[in-house]
């Protein structure tokens, strides 16, 4: 289950982040502006072990995190997170939704392929090390 982050969570989002993202993690500074912020809905499970984000600006929305903490990844949690994201994306007005994934990121790729995004563009270079991102769209209405 999951429910909207509240000010409280911010420490939990930090951790999970610096766990899942390295030197690629957010700060806790825009992990609390993500949090508290009119434009972005964040995510959160109730055992606070994965989050999401997104951000919604008219009929677009980015989603601009998932993260599952290692011992729960395969078992449906990110998915989960996608649903009640696209959901609420939905329900602010959102038509599709965009997101960006490394390009050497089968499972996360998967995930999002089985979900119905498709790969629209690619950026070269765009991660550290030179690895590709992977711009993926969804129509939301068709959901």
């Amino acid at each position: 289950m999951t429910r909207t982050a509240a000010d409280d969570d911010v420490p939990a989002i930090v951790a999970i982040e610096q766990t899942c993202f390295g030197a690629g993690a957010w700060s806790e500074g825009l992990v609390r502006d993500e949090v508290g912020s009119d434009r972005h809905v964040v995510l959160v499970t109730d055992d606070l072990q994965a989050y999401g984000a997104v951000s919604v600006a008219g009929e677009v929305a980015d989603l601009d995190r998932i993260a599952v903490l290692p011992a729960l990844r395969g078992r449906g949690v990110a998915r989960d997170l996608l649903d009640d994201l696209v959901d609420r994306a939905r329900d602010l007005g959102a038509g599709r939704m965009l997101l960006e994934v490394a390009a050497d990121n089968g499972p996360a790729i998967g995930l999002y392929e089985s979900y119905g995004f498709d790969t629209i563009s690619t950026r070269r270079g765009y991660y550290a090390g030179g690895v590709d991102a992977l711009v993926m769209e969804l129509t939301i209405e068709e959901w």
